[in-house]
């Protein structure tokens, strides 16, 4: 049954009481005045507590849509998909948006600052997920398991629960290094309220985060092994390849030896791709269990939130789109491509390679006003509807669940690996990988490229026809150095309608400034 573990009641769900509360003093105000020993008084209290940890992921706050666990930002906005897939995709080549809001048009035009509201929620959203994990992690040491009475398989299932929240935890610190490089830092061992948390550098975050995934691994349960949408060692494997890949940016030393070591455990689990890429974001795409890895979960009836899949699918419905037919009532007119992405397949009608997969008519290539919905391709990947074409639970609410990890990326990480002089990896096996992905995306092998045509360039194109509009193209374009540079350029990338080069320091968003204003341990980015 699709997303069990969130549907378990979770009244007692932890929320942090306001932005500077988040760091300042780290304070955790249990609902409903419950005290941890009550909370965690059995083992069926500490999987509603893990419940908890998961939907954190997928919800704005424990009462609905109009809720949020974090002060300061609209509920609707509040969420960690949607705040994550504007830092990620607005900024870059792949989504631009026609929307006013207080800060969603500086992505775009990359000229962002300490006060922008969006960042500032995706900052203090992370550090209450983190901070959520670290609670139940407190409370799950043998010592606290056994003095509570519960022994046996019980409390063996306890230690599982704490390796996936660890594993959630290290995921949400990746995030933050890698959009803001030097955040504050606080682990179940910090008691909470009596200091400011200390900043960690980026390239130490780094270093805490593979040893705790290293140290998880062995702990998790083998893939495709536990419930559905809970973390597995295949999911910490994933992450420990992604942070390998893009380790020279986080430390400055290269690590694609251990990119292809990680990326090979993960394709080496028993995963294969589905057969139809386009069935890949449906609305009963739960059944995609032998490529998705790692889930967010979201269920129409039950997941109810104005961020997650139902912003990307609602806001990439208006102009002629008929929402009907992508499974909603909803067309929030919002998000579209710049001209660079389609411009990457053969044709835009994905006659030939599937994976595209644009709204045309009456849309316009080029790009000349941002805030008019029909200037750039509209998007058509995300439809909640299922295979079968019968619409979702809700006619506003998504049931498509986001996959944070699935198998094609392992494919391209260890390919991208090979191509960048990685040891251990065999470019015979890279190119297999590779033509796997275009074999799927053209039906046949009529798409499929030769040695010659596997380099580091045409894998950063590859990268984008498989996983545009899936939250990874600034940290590729960063890591390609295409991000900020006059290299590449796309329409109006800096606020020039043909795009222009920025400052090297957009290569981090800024710490907020109520936060820098709120823990002298801070420092801010290099140039805000």
């Amino acid at each position: 049954m699709k997303n069990r573990l969130i549907k378990i009641a979770t009244i007692t769900a932890f929320a942090v009481s306001g932005f500077t509360s988040c760091s300042k003093k780290l304070d955790l105000t249990p609902q409903n005045n419950a005290t941890a020993d009550q909370v965690y008084a059995t083992s069926t209290g500490y999987k509603q507590s893990l419940a908890k940890v998961y939907s954190a992921f997928a919800l704005t706050g424990a009462n609905g849509p109009g809720s949020s666990d974090v002060a300061g930002i609209d509920a609707g906005t509040a969420d960690f998909l949607r705040l994550f897939w504007k830092a990620q995709e607005l900024s870059t080549d792949e989504a631009v948006v026609a929307w006013g809001d207080p800060g969603i048009q500086d992505f775009h035009l990359m000229n962002w600052g300490s006060d922008n509201p969006l960042t500032r929620g995706l900052y203090y959203r992370c550090i209450y997920q983190i901070n959520v994990a670290n609670e139940f992690i407190r409370q799950s040491t043998p010592d606290k398991v056994a003095g509570r009475g519960i022994t046996g398989t019980s409390a063996d299932s306890i230690k599982t629960y704490a390796a996936e929240v660890r594993f959630l935890r290290a995921y949400q610190f990746w995030v933050l290094m890698d959009l803001f490089g030097n955040p504050p830092f606080v682990t179940e061992t910090d008691l909470i309220g009596t200091s400011l948390p200390k900043q960690i550098l980026r390239k130490d975050l780094f270093t805490y985060v593979e040893t705790e995934l290293k140290a998880i691994e062995t702990l998790l349960p083998n893939a495709r092994a536990n419930e559905y949408g809970r973390a597995e060692k295949s999911a910490a494997q994933a992450l420990l390849a992604r942070l390998y890949l893009n380790a020279e940016v986080y430390t400055g030393t290269p690590r694609y030896a251990d990119a292809i070591t990680f990326s090979k455990r993960v394709i080496d689990a028993g995963y294969s791709l589905i057969s139809n890429y386009r069935q890949l974001m449906l609305a009963d795409n739960n059944t995609n269990t032998s490529e998705n890895i790692f889930n967010i979960n979201y269920d129409g009836l039950r997941t109810q939130t104005f961020g997650g899949t139902t912003f990307i699918k609602n806001a990439a419905l208006g102009g002629d789109l008929n929402p009907s037919d992508y499974g909603t009532t909803q067309a929030w007119g919002g998000i579209r491509v710049t001209k660079n992405l389609p411009n990457l397949f053969p044709d835009f009608t994905g006659a030939a390679d599937k994976r595209a997969q644009f709204f045309t008519s009456g849309q316009n290539l080029e790009i000349n006003s941002l805030t008019t919905f029909r200037d750039g391709l509209a998007v058509t990947k995300f439809r909640n509807v299922s295979k079968a074409g019968v619409a979702g639970s809700h006619p506003t609410f998504s049931d498509i669940d986001m996959p944070i990890f699935r198998l094609a990326e392992q494919y391209l990480i260890y390919a991208e690996a090979v191509t960048r002089g990685g040891t251990g990896g065999d470019a015979a096996l890279a190119l297999t990988y590779i033509n796997l992905l275009r074999t799927r995306a053209y039906g046949n092998a009529s798409g499929n490229i030769t040695t010659g045509t596997l380099t580091t360039n045409f894998i950063i194109d590859e990268r984008a026809r498989e996983l545009y509009w899936e939250g990874h193209r600034r940290t590729d374009l960063i890591r390609y150095n295409r991000f900020v540079e006059s290299t590449y350029l796309w329409p109006w990338k800096g606020g020039a309608k043909d795009g222009t080069s920025v400052s090297a320091i957009r290569k981090l968003y800024p710490i907020p400034a109520s936060d820098l204003a709120a823990n002298p341990n801070l420092v801010q980015n290099t140039g805000y």
